[in-house]
């Protein structure tokens, strides 16, 4: 992520952030997580693409696995570092350059925020930063166009037969989905899809 609008709406409201889905959990999280995990070696490596206040890559962390984190937030990267003691490396998505490294990416409600011109680029970098038969856990709001929220905040939207086109042509194979509605940051609630796939 690299639009300094909605870097800046994270960074100042950071805590609200952390407060609205720190803990919060629910039965399709569960299943999201056990789902990903389900395909990890037990000392695996996983990167938190976009890990905004931390919690997901403490849990990565806590159940046993190597975890990186990256965000493009700085005062996201101190909330993770205040409340789990994760560091974040501070950067957008095209800081991943790694090879064959990780053997899961979760990228949870943060690859939403790229244009669609560019989201291909980041899926290839994301493909190629896994270690073969790596696993990707990709959750997208679903929708048309590109555009901001009311909070300012840019993404781009898809539907689910689109995104399983351009996983497909990153070189993913889909493993598994699911479809629900949530509440986020804005209050608003949409429709969205998780998509579980390995390279």
């Amino acid at each position: 992520m690299s639009d300094d609008r909605t870097i800046s709406v994270y960074d100042d409201r950071a805590a609200d952030y952390a407060e609205c889905f720190t803990g919060r959990g629910d039965e399709g999280e569960e299943a999201d997580y056990l789902a990903f995990t389900a395909r990890l070696p037990e000392d695996g490596t996983v990167l938190d693409l976009g890990c905004g206040p931390g919690h997901w890559a403490a849990r990565f962390r806590d159940a046993g696995y190597r975890v990186a984190a990256l965000d493009a937030s700085p005062e996201m990267a101190e909330a993770a570092r205040a409340a789990y003691g994760v560091e974040v490396t501070v950067a957008g998505f095209e800081a991943l350059d790694a090879e064959a490294v990780f053997d899961g990416i979760w990228a949870y409600f943060s690859l939403l925020h790229v244009p669609k011109a560019e989201l291909p680029i980041h899926l290839t970098a994301t493909h190629r930063a896994l270690t073969a038969g790596g696993t990707l856990c990709l959750a997208m709001k679903l929708g048309e166009g590109e555009g901001r929220d009311e909070l300012g905040r840019f993404y781009a939207y898809y539907s689910e037969d689109e995104l399983r086109e351009k996983l497909e042509t990153a070189g993913f194979t889909i493993l598994g989905n699911r479809r629900c509605e949530g509440k986020g940051l804005a209050g608003t609630t949409q429709e969205f899809v998780v998509l579980t796939a390995h390279a």
